[in-house]
């Protein structure tokens, strides 16, 4: 006899972008996770919010922007959720769900989402150690646990930097440098890149291998029928232009839904999706009512093979990661064209710091290898440093943002007739930061706490502080 109410399996990796084999990657096999595309519906344009952990997680989870929610960068500089919005487990647990959650949760507070069981163990699962036969068994135990139908979310940390080249035996024949080259949207191929991204598709490997055990362990718990499956990532790849930045190579995300006997095996759609559309969809999945100030949209009938009326316009923001990096941003795009504000103009954006004396990020570009590209691509590289006020794109015939069309006339009407959209999603979302002195209190905030507290580096000497943008904000 089937449940009337379906399990919901989320599973979430960490900092990589659609490159995965049945995304049409050309250099990583990815078995498991194409074979879950085959059983069910794979998303062509799937967004996520902010290209950075926090902000990412907490709009999957509540189905709010980062500025509606609160969470503009990482919980590690304690950036936090305004109030405990509805959330995915929250909403759950009241209908009668086991909820759970696997790997880090890293959105504050951490007492908003009522998770009855929660694994963690760095040992096993972390930065450092990535055990995925270990992850499945977990998973395993507390599907197994009771009969009655359960939430869990699992986090695997693949693939965020240190890019492991193998872990507890995974791969088991790791990629080479000589086997792969950098993704389109770096622009530059050395050998130097070439080898950090064979280290990045190690870590889509051994996800891949991951995510086969835990699909494999839902089946031998004899619920896979009667489980939603939904498998995407926080945000793009920590590699140039990709991770802290608001180009399509740190917002794009991959997004696969399996629900065998719901939804459509083997469909594509190429419809504009967000994050914020994860808790409608499981809203509607399970029956239950969702949040009336909840912008997304069940993707279900989607999946079904319908054509419901759809958004035409996407949405994404930056604001920061850590206090060092707070450069406010803001995007729309629609089927072609793509609109980015930058709303500081005193300053260079932090968010590119892959280059330098002082580089953070060793899989980025080094000004020495930027300075031996093409024009064009140091002309991005020169604009992602500092950005104009507006930068508008062509993703149709330029898919990695590479020629900004910005303020050339025959473009003016595009440009005119997305930045009009922008400012109303603004005012739909209350977006405070529209307004200059919010906008200017923000920053001020943001300049006070680096100079007391982060002079010495982007982790700062302690955390020995308390945001206020709460206040003015919400």
């Amino acid at each position: 006899m089937k449940r009337t109410y379906p399990n919901v399996l989320l599973i979430v990796s960490e900092d990589n972008g659609p490159h995965l084999g049945c995304y049409g990657d050309p250099y990583v096999a990815t078995p498991h996770l194409d074979q879950l595309a085959t059983e069910g519906v794979r998303f062509t344009q799937a967004y996520t919010t902010q290209a950075v952990c926090s902000p990412g997680r907490a709009s999957i989870l509540t189905g709010l922007y980062p500025h509606q929610n609160g969470q503009i960068g990482l919980a590690t500089h304690k950036y936090e959720m305004y109030a405990a919005f509805p959330n995915i487990p929250g909403l759950l647990k009241e209908a009668g769900y086991r909820t759970g959650i696997i790997g880090k949760l890293h959105v504050n507070p951490e007492s908003a989402f009522p998770f009855d069981y929660w694994w963690n163990d760095r040992d096993y699962i972390s930065f450092e150690n990535r055990d995925v036969h270990q992850i499945a068994e977990r998973a395993a135990g507390f599907m197994n646990e009771e009969d009655k139908p359960f939430f869990l979310m699992v986090n695997y940390p693949d693939a965020h930097l240190p890019f492991h080249r193998q872990q507890f035996g995974l791969p088991e024949t790791p990629y080479e440098a000589d086997d792969v080259a950098p993704p389109p949207f770096v622009g530059i191929d050395t050998p130097r890149l070439r080898a950090h991204t064979a280290d990045y598709y190690n870590c889509m490997s051994r996800l891949d291998t991951g995510v086969g055990l835990l699909l494999d362990a839902l089946h031998r718990a004899g619920k896979a029928e009667d489980t939603l499956v939904i498998f995407t990532t926080d945000h793009g790849a920590q590699l140039s232009r990709g991770k802290t930045s608001i180009y399509e190579a740190g917002l794009r995300v991959p997004y696969i839904l399996r629900w065998p006997g719901r939804v459509q095996a083997g469909l594509v759609r190429d419809e504009l999706l967000s994050h914020i559309d994860i808790l409608p969809t499981i809203m509607e999945a399970t029956g239950l009512t969702c949040p009336k100030t909840a912008p997304g949209q069940s993707v279900l009938p989607i999946a079904r093979g319908d054509a419901p009326p759809w958004r035409t316009y996407l949405f994404a923001e930056w604001g920061s990661g850590g206090p060092t990096i707070y450069f406010p941003q803001r995007s729309v795009r629609d089927r072609q064209y793509k609109l980015i504000i930058n709303l500081l103009q005193d300053r260079a954006s932090p968010s590119s710091g892959y280059s330098g004396p002082d580089q953070h990020w060793v899989p980025g570009a080094t000004l020495e290898e930027i300075s031996g590209a093409d024009a064009s691509i140091q002309q991005a590289y020169a604009r992602y440093a500092n950005p104009p006020v507006e930068e508008l794109y062509d993703l149709e015939n330029d898919p990695w943002e590479f020629n900004n069309l910005a303020d050339r006339p025959e473009f003016e009407a595009i440009q005119d007739r997305l930045k009009a959209r922008l400012q109303a999603w603004q005012v739909e979302t209350h977006d405070a930061i529209q307004d200059p002195a919010c906008l200017a209190r923000l920053t001020a905030e943001h300049d006070r706490i680096v100079e007391t507290y982060y002079q010495e580096g982007p982790w700062g000497t302690s955390r020995d502080y308390k945001w206020t943008y709460s206040d003015y904000l919400y």
